[in-house]
């Protein structure tokens, strides 16, 4: 066998089958590529999912990596560190908010924002204990936790996991009108994606975040932005809200913020939502660490220069343009996104968004499919014009082959 096929073989033996990857076996990256262990290199176009939205090995984010291993990595939450402060500070002014609550992945983020939402809703709004409702949009994706696919309305994320866990509603993803007629005095919050990522890039009707934001505060409702994907630079602003014009009473982070270095994740709030909490109610012992903090603040520091952002809006206009000119031909049925992110559907007659996937990897190019003949293509946002259109030239290739 092939040192491809020996490293997938022993995968395959030794770890749960919880994923399908592409057979690829990465060994290095630098910026938008990927090398295999057989010397090819790969055009990375999906940026783990925007956790590389600065590239992979970004040499600032490595190096402030690199200083604070030679410092101190771990003290727990029982005790303050240096680097604690400057990122809480340094995050909740990128949000135009006032307090940080940090942890790891965006699951947790997520679970976090949801148990911040009924505490409010029990200690501020008045909602009678265990009566507490989240609304929350179809087709969403928002972690894989025993809670949040409760709320999932994809049967491979849900099913077989229950029993689960109530006190939400699901309504239509755009749909105000539902989400007007689902509220009630026992709502707490509405927990939504900006955009919706792993449904395939979808983004809602102009008006529906701007309206829900209006409902919310019309209601008393805390209205809570899933910004783990669509945030931090993916879009071509620092989050897709700020396309809308729209603030959020919290911002639900993760990803770009550990930089593809290391997980970080948090909750930003006001001091008044995230101050519901007492010692001892909630944590983690991981969650803001030294060194996650120190890679999470030069994120920061790079997304204060709005740098990312606007290669992020520039490369998106020209992506979505080149991708608009393969519609109409019968290979490509739509395509939806913002920014240097977007959801590609592909004729059914061309084969799988898996097979189309396969065959770009064979071209050299990585990418993910989603709900059938979706492909999704996020590219780190440091990827070059020049790379970019080398990538989509080989997408054109497997478009045209028969």
């Amino acid at each position: 066998m092939s040192t491809t096929e020996t490293a997938i073989a022993s995968a395959e033996a030794h770890s749960a089958h919880n994923y399908h990857p592409l057979p690829v076996v990465v060994a290095s990256a630098e910026g938008a590529w990927m090398t295999d262990v057989e010397g090819r290199r790969y055009l990375d176009m999906l940026a783990g999912y925007s956790a590389l939205n600065f590239g992979h090995g970004n040499r600032r984010l490595i190096d402030a990596a690199k200083a604070q291993l030679d410092r101190v990595t771990l003290t727990s939450r029982a005790f303050y560190h240096d680097r604690f402060a400057e990122f809480c500070t340094e995050l909740a002014a990128l949000c135009g908010m006032e307090t940080v609550l940090p942890m790891n992945t965006g699951a947790e983020a997520v679970e976090t924002a949801v148990k911040t939402a009924r505490k409010w809703g029990y200690r501020v709004k008045g909602v009678p204990d265990g009566m507490a409702k989240i609304i929350v949009a179809s087709d969403n994706f928002h972690g894989r936790t025993t809670t949040i696919v409760s709320f999932s309305t994809d049967p491979e994320a849900r099913a077989d996991f229950g029993p689960y866990t109530p006190g939400f509603e699901i309504v239509p993803y755009g749909d105000l009108t539902a989400m007007r007629e689902a509220m009630t005095e026992n709502t707490v919050a509405v927990l939504i994606e900006p955009i919706q990522g792993e449904a395939g890039v979808l983004v809602p009707p102009a008006g529906y975040l701007p309206g829900v934001r209006e409902l919310t505060r019309e209601r008393n409702v805390l209205f809570i932005a899933d910004e783990i994907q669509s945030g931090l630079g993916r879009t071509g602003k620092t989050f897709a809200l700020d396309h809308e014009g729209v603030v959020p009473d919290m911002y639900v982070l993760g990803k770009a913020l550990g930089g593809g270095v290391v997980p970080v994740s948090a909750v930003v709030s006001s001091g008044d939502v995230l101050g519901v909490f007492r010692p001892g109610e909630h944590g983690s012992t991981f969650g803001g660490n030294p060194l996650a903090c120190a890679v999470a603040l030069e994120v920061v520091a790079m997304l204060r220069t709005g740098e990312y952002q606007q290669r992020a809006a520039e490369l998106g206009d020209h992506l979505h343009r080149e991708l608009g000119l393969l519609t109409g031909g019968g290979a490509v049925e739509a395509v939806r996104g913002r920014g240097l992110w977007a959801g590609v559907d592909i004729s059914p007659a061309l084969g799988t968004g898996r097979e189309i996937s396969e065959k770009l990897m064979e071209q050299g190019v990585l990418v993910k499919d989603t709900h059938g003949s979706t492909i999704r293509i996020a590219p780190p946002l440091v990827i070059s014009k020049e790379d970019l259109d080398w990538g989509l030239d080989r997408l054109r290739t497997v478009l045209s082959a028969r």
